[in-house]
């Protein structure tokens, strides 16, 4: 084995999982309890509306902060923004001040439009072509693990809370003192000039033109086929949170259910995203093969299970919820926490499989920031809307059906783009050439280096 550098491909990542393990890992561990935690799950889902609205809007214009501002300094300002929030909920906890919560979600969607934008420029940007699902796994399980503590922490803190409940201040305090360490950690990332490969390759960084230059090559990815037609599959790959977490996880189980429930949903994630990483990565056929591979496996399964949560939605609505259902029950209990951990094996699947489509398509930095803002964007859209159908309280079946059908729209432009993907991504450093004299990116060169194929 090789020397340890910190200023490794690999460590950066590692270290980026870290970072998320303790931000949005345990962000995911409080959400994904309905509401935040709190048993009036009306404030924790308009808090959501608020956090994704932003998002969908920071997300965007992350690629530019992050191509100008770096890693550290985005990524630390991303995460202050998680421990604001989780500080809310506990002001929540005593002041019953929602207005201080929603706006701390709106916040968090600001910072976490720089923290995830540049979380995936880093992941799929720093390994090699041929190990950019193996990092993508690396990470996923990293970040997962923090969403599996958080939720043993709070499993552990309301074991014996059987009804459905707030969560108490000493679970709210944990997760502040977790967050602010991941904050911390931030600082001590490498910047990417410093970054090189174990032969002493460097990674590619394209230079920043000028804000007005790194505005127009956003704004451009609208018109880009590759984005657009994958445009379903990042609109729908947050958007079954609301319903898994809240409708779900929220209203048939327990307090200290929910967070059982929820350490076998992170924890599946992250051997699904590990052994689905490893298969896109697999060298013994060629890219476009394994892209094909990889999207009919996701769509196999998530066909499988969400017909199998239509079964299971049947035996409750939102007029007759039937709650409180708890672990002790035994075997009545098996089959809805299967269900629940396969919606996890299904979520990191997905989600693995866009990252890696997008880091087929360049092995640039400031490209890659540029496309992980634009997948955040049109996700926290989804998300933000879908939040909103569930505060609106629609009917459950109807929640579920329109999660099913959004995964179904994905599958032809997903499919579209796989058959299209090269062994190579073609795009060196240079591609975007800078104009010397106005210093903005000559977007012409997008056009005619990336033509539609057919």
């Amino acid at each position: 084995m090789g020397r340890f550098r910190w200023t490794s491909p690999l460590a950066q990542v590692i270290a980026v999982g870290f970072i998320c393990f303790c931000c949005p890992g345990m962000f995911n561990a409080l959400n994904s309890l309905g509401g935040g935690g709190q048993i009036d799950s009306k404030v924790g889902q308009n808090a959501n509306v608020a956090l994704y609205t932003c998002f969908a809007i920071f997300g965007l214009l992350a690629g530019a902060i992050h191509n100008k501002l770096g890693p550290k300094w985005t990524i630390f300002i991303g995460c202050s923004t998680y421990v604001l929030y989780a500080g809310s909920l506990l002001c929540y906890n005593h002041t019953r001040a929602g207005g201080f919560t929603i706006a701390a979600g709106g916040l968090l969607g600001v910072g976490a439009g720089m923290l995830w934008t540049a979380q995936g420029a880093i992941m799929m940007a720093y390994p090699r072509e041929q190990n950019k699902g193996k990092y993508i796994g690396y990470f996923w399980a990293i970040f997962n693990a923090g969403a599996v503590l958080g939720s043993v922490i709070a499993f552990a803190i309301n074991f014996n809370v059987t009804e459905a409940k707030s969560l108490g201040d000493t679970t709210y305090i944990v997760f502040i003192a977790i967050m602010a360490v991941g904050t911390l950690i931030a600082l001590s990332l490498a910047p990417p000039s410093t970054v090189t490969h174990s032969n002493g390759d460097k990674i590619q960084i394209q230079k920043f033109p000028t804000w007005t230059g790194e505005i127009i090559a956003v704004m451009k990815l609208f018109l880009d086929w590759r984005m657009v037609v994958l445009i379903p599959m990042f609109l729908s790959s947050n958007w079954f949170y609301s319903y898994q977490f809240s409708t779900v996880n929220g209203f048939y189980f327990s307090t200290r259910t929910q967070s059982l429930n929820n350490i076998f949903y992170w924890f599946s994630q992250i051997g699904g995203s590990w052994s689905f990483g490893r298969v896109l990565d697999y060298q013994g056929v060629n890219r476009r093969t394994r892209a094909l591979w990889g999207l009919t496996i996701i769509t196999l399964c998530f066909v499988a299970t969400w017909i199998g949560g239509i079964f299971f939605q049947k035996n409750y609505t939102i007029n007759d919820p039937k709650g409180d259902h708890d672990f002790k029950e035994g075997a009545s209990y098996v089959g809805p926490l299967f269900l629940y951990i396969f919606y996890g094996l299904n979520d990191a699947a997905w989600q693995t499989y866009c990252y890696w489509l997008m880091g087929a398509l360049s092995n640039d930095v400031g490209v890659l920031s540029r496309y992980a803002g634009f997948y955040k964007c049109i996700q926290s859209c989804g998300a933000a809307i879908s939040w909103r159908i569930n505060a609106v309280g629609t009917d459950f079946m109807t929640e579920l059906i329109i999660c099913f059908a959004l995964l179904v729209a994905s599958i032809p432009g997903a499919l579209f783009l796989s058959l299209r993907i090269k062994d190579h991504s073609e795009e060196p450093a240079n591609d975007f050439v800078m104009n010397p004299d106005m210093q903005k990116v000559d977007m012409e060169q997008v056009d005619e280096k990336y033509p539609i194929e057919f």
